[in-house]
C-alpha cells in the first residue's frame, strides 16, 4: 500500500543522534540551542522556543498570553483537535467558526462575526502549508488588540508575501511530528517577537524554573533552582533536537519535490468533471497535504477504490464542532459541514517516485472514468 505520508530518514539523523549519545547529555541542551538558532535563521524570526510536541506549542502559547477562563478563543473547526483541546485546558472556550471552501483556511469575514468583548485570541491554520490572509486578519485583531497565535503545523517553510510563516504575527506554532514537512520525531516550536512572552514560554517549558538545568550545570550551585510560574514538562530533548538539525538542513529539497508532485496533480487533475481543485498558489506554499474534494457524495466511495488500487487515502480532519466532547460549543457551520464531507487525502512525501505520482494519478482518473 502507498502510503499517505511517510518521513524521510536515514544516516544524516543517525550521525547527529550519535553525537549526542557520544556528550551523554542526551536531555535538553546544547543541540537544542543549535536547532532552535538555526530555526531563527531560517525563519528570520527573533525569537524560537522549542517544545515536546505541535500540541504543547499551542499550549503553551495560549497560557504565555494569559489566555484562560472567561476568555474565548475563535479557531476554524475543521483543524485537528490539538488546539481545541489546549484552548479548553487552560479553562477558555473556543469558538468555531468557518472555512473557506476553496483554500479550506479560516473564513475571515465569518470570525469578525464572532468577536466579542470576551474573545482574547485568533488561532488561524495555515492549512496545508497554504499561507491565511496575513493582512487582512491582522488588521482586524491589532485594532482590537486580540492576539493571534497561528496553528503552522502544516506550514513551515511556507511564505506569505515574501516572508516566512513564523515571521509575521504574534506568534506561531509549529508541529516536527513523523509526517511533517521534517521532522524531530516527536517536537514543536514557538516563533514570536516579543522577548518577553519568549522568556516566558522558556521557562513554562520547564515546569516554570528560571534556569534550566543546561544554564544552571557551569555555575556554582548548579543544583540551585527557583519555580517562579505555572510551568509543564514540554521541554525538547537533545535527541530529538539532533534529528531536527539533519532534516532542517535538507528542508529546502524536501519542498521542492513534494512542489514538484503537488504540481503533477494539478495538471492531471484539473477539469476532471467530479473534482473540485482548491485555490493553492504553491509558488510560496511548502505543500504538507494533497487535498481534492469530491463532489456527489462520493469521497468515501473513492477512498474504497483507491486501497483496492494500493493506494492509501485520508480526511482531513473531521469538524471539532461534531466531535462528542466539543459538543457544549457546538455552532451551525454549513460551509464546513458541506467541505469535510468532500475532502480527501491523497499520498505527497518527499520519497515518492514518478512511478508512485503516475499510480495515484492513474487510479483517480479510473475512478471518474477518464
Amino acid at each position: 500500500m502507498l502510503q499517505a505520508h511517510r518521513p524521510s530518514i536515514g544516516s544524516e539523523e543517525l550521525e547527529e543522534v550519535r553525537k549526542v549519545f557520544e556528550t551523554g547529555w542526551l536531555g535538553m541542551g546544547s543541540q537544542v540551542i543549535e536547532f532552535e538558532n538555526m530555526m531563527k535563521d531560517y525563519l528570520g524570526a527573533r525569537n524560537v522556543v522549542t517544545v515536546n510536541t505541535g500540541t504543547t506549542a499551542l499550549h503553551i502559547a495560549l497560557d504565555a498570553y494569559g489566555i484562560g477562563p472567561g476568555d474565548e478563543v475563535i479557531t476554524p473547526s475543521l483543524t485537528f483537535c490539538a488546539g481545541i483541546q489546549s484552548v479548553i485546558s487552560l479553562g477558555a472556550t473556543p469558538v468555531f467558526c468557518e472555512v473557506d471552501p476553496d483554500t479550506l483556511n479560516i473564513d475571515i469575514a465569518d470570525m469578525e462575526k464572532r468577536i466579542t468583548p470576551r474573545t482574547k485570541a485568533i488561532m488561524p491554520v495555515h492549512y496545508c502549508g497554504y499561507a491565511c490572509d496575513m493582512d487582512r486578519l491582522l488588521g482586524i485583531t491589532r485594532n482590537k488588540k486580540i492576539v493571534v497565535i497561528e496553528d503552522a503545523a502544516h506550514a513551515f517553510g511556507s511564505v506569505y508575501k515574501g516572508k516566512k510563516i513564523g515571521s509575521i504575527g504574534d506568534a506561531t506554532c509549529f508541529s516536527f511530528d513523523p509526517i511533517k514537512n521534517f521532522t524531530c520525531g516527536e517536537g514543536g516550536a514557538v516563533a514570536l517577537s516579543d522577548d518577553n512572552i519568549a522568556e516566558e514560554i522558556r521557562r513554562k517549558r520547564v515546569l516554570g524554573i528560571s534556569k534550566d538545568s543546561w544554564q544552571r550545570q557551569k555555575k556554582a550551585q548548579s543544583w540551585y533552582y527557583e519555580v517562579v510560574t505555572q510551568g509543564y514538562r514540554y521541554h525538547m530533548s537533545n535527541i530529538n533536537a539532533a534529528i531536527g538539525i539533519a532534516q532542517l538542513r535538507k528542508l529546502d529539497r524536501f519542498i521542492a519535490r513534494r512542489k514538484d508532485i503537488a504540481e503533477r496533480y494539478n495538471d492531471a487533475f484539473r477539469g476532471i468533471e467530479g473534482i473540485r481543485m482548491l485555490k493553492w498558489e504553491l509558488r510560496e506554499m511548502a505543500p504538507f497535504m494533497y487535498i481534492i474534494r469530491v463532489a456527489g457524495d462520493r469521497r468515501d466511495e473513492m477512498m474504497d477504490f483507491l486501497a483496492s488500487k494500493g493506494v492509501a487515502s485520508g480526511v482531513h480532519y473531521i469538524p471539532n464542532h461534531l466531535q462528542p466532547f466539543f459538543s457544549r460549543y457546538s455552532t451551525e457551520l454549513p460551509a464546513t459541514e458541506k467541505v469535510w464531507k468532500e475532502i480527501i487525502t491523497i499520498p505527497l512525501f518527499y520519497d515518492m517516485t514518478d512511478d508512485d505520482a503516475a499510480l495515484v494519478i492513474r487510479s483517480v482518473k479510473e475512478f471518474f472514468g477518464c
